[in-house]
């Protein structure tokens, strides 16, 4: 599936924003929740790094661009409202 079929699947709430949880692909430990837009999904699709959207900072977040603490990819699933992501993801360094 390309990554606009799968964006066109997700519900984005009235702020163009998704739940975005981030569940370590080995333990099943939830690391973090956060936020997505459709343009953080694709960035994160695209590049299988987590990239979130910083309600506080009104920007792009790359997951460990300054403390190098990175989540890689390993899957992702959508729920069965279509409004909520959980991305099975390798943590490297601290969450």
């Amino acid at each position: 599936m390309t990554a606009q079929a799968f964006i066109d699947q997700v519900k984005f709430n009235e702020q163009g924003l998704v739940t975005a949880i981030a569940q370590d692909a080995g333990t099943n430990e939830v690391l973090m929740v956060a936020y997505m837009n459709a343009e953080t999904l694709r960035q994160t699709l695209e590049t299988g790094t987590m990239t979130y959207w910083s309600r506080s900072r009104r920007k792009v977040w790359v997951k460990g661009e300054s403390s190098g603490h990175t989540q890689e990819v390993r899957e992702v699933r959508i729920d069965c409202d279509g409004d909520a992501l959980v991305f099975k993801v390798v943590q490297h360094g601290g969450a």
